[in-house]
């Protein structure tokens, strides 16, 4: 149903980078680059993250309470994810681990302008 999210960033170099490297074995790349935006995704018919210097100038700020939500084939993929975030300069937001028993098993991290996601694989 979702088709893409969009992030604010600072720096669009870098936050190309930092979500295509997180993703590259799922095949992400830049679909679309309009300069101040850009999609990132494995196809254009695949849900995608966009990125984007604000259409206002200002700072980006990350929401209170808003998260992007990425799903894991496994627990084992939902750790892999979170290393890779991390070593790619997010910052931890919660370790991976069992949220609700038997039900969700997520890691959180915020990406380098501290926008909020997680990674989690139900059951």
């Amino acid at each position: 149903m979702i088709g893409y999210v969009t992030v604010g960033v600072s720096d669009m170099e870098k936050a190309k980078a930092f979500y295509c490297d997180l993703f590259a074995d799922r095949g992400a790349k830049v679909i679309i680059d309009g300069g101040r935006i850009a999609m990132i995704g494995a196809t254009p018919k695949e849900p995608m993250i966009s990125v984007c210097v604000p259409y206002d100038k200002k700072d980006p700020q990350p929401g209170n309470g808003n998260m992007v939500a990425f799903a894991a084939k496994s627990k084992e993929e939902v750790s892999e994810l979170y290393s890779k975030a991390i070593s790619l300069g997010a910052t931890c937001d919660g370790e991976p681990g069992q949220r609700i028993p038997d039900r969700f098993y997520g890691a959180y991290v915020r990406d380098p302008d501290g926008n909020k996601m997680t990674f989690y694989v139900f059951g």
